[in-house]
Order: C-alpha cells, then sequence, then structure tokens
C-alpha cells in the first residue's frame, strides 16, 4: 500500500514540476525534487485521507505542496548549515550557486502555496490556515536550531521543543490535511494530528541517532554532520545531563572546536557511546512512537486500518535511512 502511495504521488510530482524557463531557477528546484527521499509527508496525506474513505485524488495537490514545501526548507537549511551532501547527492548551492539555492528555494514555497488553489472553500480556507501556520512554526524551529549552537545551557525540553516545531509539525500538518480532504470532524483531525506530531517527533529523535550512528551510503547524508556543525542534539544533551564532569568538560571542549575533523566526530561518538546514549535515545525514539499509538487507539477507524497506521509508524522507529 505505501508503494503504490509513493508510486502514484511521483508520477503526479513529474506531470506537476517540469522543467521551463529560466532554466537556473527550475532546473534546482526539479534536481532536488528528483533527488528521491522517503516521500514521507505526502504518503501520509494521501494514506489519511485514504483510511477515512475521502477522494484520494483530491488530496495529491495538498500532498505536493507539503512535498515542495518540505524540500524548500532542505534547500534553505543545506545553504545555513553548508551542508555538501543531501541524500547522497551535491546540495543545491554546492552544484549551482548560493544565489541560485535562495531564489529557488523561495520559488518553491510560492509553488507550494499554489497547488492549494485547486480546492474550493472551506477545504481550500482550513488548509492554507493550517499550511500558514506550520510553515510559519518550521521557521521557528530552524531559527531555535540554529541558535543553539551558540548555546551551552540548552535544556532537553527546549530541544524537543525545536524538534517539534521543526520537523514534526509538518508530519502532524500532512495528517490533518488528510483528514480537512476527507471532511473528517474537527476532533478527529486533531487527533491525527496528535498522533502524527508524536510519531513527527519520534522520527527526528532516529534522524539525531542516524546522523551519528548509521552509514553514509545508506544514510544519504555525511555522518556526523551534527557533530561537526555542533548541533545541540538529544544525544548531545542527554550526554551533558548524565556524563561525569570530566565527560563533561571534554565534550565540551570539543563542541567548542570548529575543526571539522574525523578526530572530532570519533571523539565524540566515543562518549555518546561511553554513556549508553545510543540505547537511551533508542528508548525515547520508543516512548515517542509508543505515544502516538496511544493516541491512535482512540480514532474512531477500523482496527484494520489501525494496524496499517501502526505499521507505518513500527517501520519509522526501525528505519536505517
Amino acid at each position: 500500500m505505501i508503494d503504490t502511495y509513493k508510486e502514484d504521488f511521483i508520477t503526479f510530482l513529474n506531470e506537476k514540476i517540469s522543467l521551463k524557463e529560466p532554466v537556473n531557477l527550475y532546473e534546482p528546484i526539479h534536481y532536488i525534487l528528483q533527488l528521491g527521499g522517503k516521500r514521507l509527508r505526502p504518503i501520509l496525506t494521501l494514506m489519511t485521507c485514504d483510511i477515512y474513505n475521502g477522494n484520494v485524488r483530491e488530496a495529491y495537490d495538498a500532498a505536493l505542496a507539503i512535498e515542495v514545501f518540505h524540500n524548500f526548507t532542505l534547500v534553505h537549511d543545506d545553504i545555513m548549515d553548508s551542508a555538501p551532501i543531501r541524500r547522497g547527492k551535491t546540495t543545491v548551492h554546492e552544484k549551482w550557486d548560493l544565489n541560485t539555492g535562495i531564489l529557488s528555494g523561495d520559488a518553491m514555497m510560492i509553488i507550494a502555496y499554489q497547488c492549494f488553489e485547486n480546492y474550493e472553500d472551506p477545504i481550500f480556507k482550513k488548509l492554507v490556515k493550517l499550511f500558514s501556520q506550520t510553515s510559519l512554526e518550521v521557521c521557528e524551529g530552524q531559527q531555535l536550531d540554529m541558535d543553539f549552537e551558540t548555546r551551552n545551557n540548552v535544556s532537553i525540553a527546549e530541544y524537543l521543543k525545536m524538534i517539534t516545531n521543526k520537523t514534526a509539525v509538518l508530519v502532524a500538518a500532512a495528517m490533518k490535511m488528510g483528514t480537512i480532504i476527507a471532511n473528517v470532524n474537527d476532533e478527529e483531525a486533531e487527533a491525527m494530528y496528535n498522533f502524527g506530531l508524536n510519531l513527527g517527533i519520534a522520527f527526528q529523535l532516529q534522524d539525531d541517532y542516524l546522523d551519528t550512528f548509521g552509514a553514509t551510503e545508506i544514510f544519504g547524508k555525511q555522518i556526523g554532520g551534527d557533530i561537526t556543525e555542533n548541533k545541540k542534539t538529544f544525544l548531545f544533551l542527554k550526554t551533558l545531563e548524565i556524563c561525569d564532569v570530566e565527560d563533561k568538560d571534554t565534550l565540551l571542549s570539543l563542541y567548542s572546536s570548529i575543526d571539522n575533523n574525523h578526530h572530532k566526530v570519533n571523539a565524540v561518538t566515543q562518549l555518546f557511546k561511553k554513556n549508553q546514549i545510543p540505547e537511551i535515545t533508542i528508548n525515547e525514539i520508543e516512548f515517542y512512537t509508543n505515544k502516538a499509538f496511544v493516541i491512535l487507539e482512540k480514532l474512531s477507524i477500523s482496527e484494520e486500518k489501525k494496524l496499517v497506521l501502526k505499521n507505518f509508524g513500527l517501520s519509522l522507529m526501525n528505519r536505517t535511512i
């Protein structure tokens, strides 16, 4: 079922997003959208609409809006992070240049909004309102992420707030859009949003875990990128919380360095392992996944459909990419 959603969505995306003039604006957009990826968010929009017996064809435009916006954030995030690799390929600003990355990203945001023009009120209004709120929250999350790079007193609660905004709200919105298009009542739609929110937190925690303990050829990004960029991930913050004074001083010293070398990545990784951070992170991923499953049980859908969503959540928790 998931593969069918993904294949059908990619076909739709290829029909809607084509190369045109000026080539230097649209080629980078086409490039980033063709790099692959899990297509998690559009799949969730289509799946949720289908689960509530909506017309899945009507959900494709909203799904495309979510996917184009998500990739827009990746283009600009890569610029801010000076990231050379995305999904195993050269990032847009490296393949072209900085200005092209900025402008193409801006165009993607506009294209995302245009996707909603095919909907009539009241669905149009609900979708755009949700999308605007979500887009702003994603920007807030990105700003928090950047702010944390220069702070050593970030709490785990602050970190969870950041990843909720930067990542989880878009997953949640993708699912709620599916319910809106299927004309589900507001209470049920909000419950589905909260299911997606917890799943999104678990997803980002898994992303943080894989950034250090994944494999480049599988993960599709440079391993240790978060360490290189001194990002205050759950792994870093949990280590500071539980390690001894010596390890804390060593970790803070390493994170005060701007050296982008293998020694730094290896040294931090060994500190994580010494303090059982991989196991603790996996437990945290399971905690938020299970929170999502508790909400799932209360939804007014069949047990068979709940199982579809549960299996999807489990696949995210156990992913390697």
